[in-house]
């Protein structure tokens, strides 16, 4: 069991299924969590009340509505962060924007919006957390891509290509901060369902996961952030520049 005790860790992305557990996960292993969503704090703290992370306010949790697209928005987060505890030891990257469609339907608008949403949003968050973590005497970085960064799927251009973007900065980031004492991984999930969101599917999507993932069925978000925690804790002090896949085999 990964230990997260003392440790400062910003979770974005976090109202949704990956962050919603991430969030819930890291500060039942004692770290200080601070989440930021799209949503304003009124909306936030339904989904919040309802993962049971309300028990933690406020001595170990912050929600800051924040946009990860957005420059200013970024660093008025970090400076947050910085002021409410003072440093930064982890930092676990989820938001992105996905728009499916092959390239001759694919908008110029919808490029750039998956890119941006994706892979600059990626950058804002490394760029900014960086100073941070250094002057906390190093610390963790672990970016959320995806599978299908190298698994061919149709019409996932613009999502696929973003992710693989994030795959090669990640490894990048690993290389030029390993002297100052940050790791950069990245985490490669394949189909992840939460319970609730099995339940509205019909048996033939089921059905058709199982067939093509050798553990026979979607992972859960659970399962997602027990490897987060691993990778975010002392525990996996000798990794970095690794690109994880959490996908049942899919990409075998």
């Amino acid at each position: 069991m990964a230990q997260l005790s003392g440790k400062v860790i910003l979770v974005t992305g976090a109202l949704g299924k990956l962050g919603l557990s991430a969030v819930r996960l890291f500060l039942e292993r004692g770290a200080k969590v601070v989440a930021t969503d799209l949503a304003a704090p009124e909306d936030a703290n339904l989904r919040l009340n309802e993962q049971t992370i309300a028990s933690f306010l406020p001595m170990a949790f912050m929600y800051i509505q924040s946009d990860a697209r957005d420059e200013k928005q970024v660093t008025f987060a970090l400076e947050c962060v910085q002021n409410q505890w003072g440093r930064l030891d982890g930092l676990y990257h989820n938001a992105y924007t996905q728009i499916s469609k092959p390239a001759m339907q694919l908008t110029l608008e919808e490029w750039n919006q998956v890119l941006l949403g994706t892979l600059t949003s990626t950058f804002l968050m490394n760029k900014y957390a960086l100073p941070l973590l250094i002057e906390s005497g190093g610390g963790a970085i672990l970016n959320t891509s995806s599978v299908l960064s190298h698994k061919v799927r149709p019409t996932c251009l613009a999502y696929g290509a973003a992710k693989a973007g994030v795959n090669q900065m990640t490894r990048v980031i690993a290389a030029d901060y390993a002297n100052r004492g940050v790791r950069a991984n990245a985490l490669l999930p394949g189909d992840i369902k939460t319970e609730e969101a099995l339940s509205t599917l019909p048996s033939s999507f089921k059905e058709a996961v199982a067939k093509q993932t050798p553990l026979g069925r979607s992972g859960t978000p659970d399962e997602v952030s027990e490897l987060a925690a691993f990778l975010l804790s002392d525990a996996a002090s000798y990794i970095t520049g690794a690109l994880i896949t959490i996908d049942g085999g899919f990409a075998l």
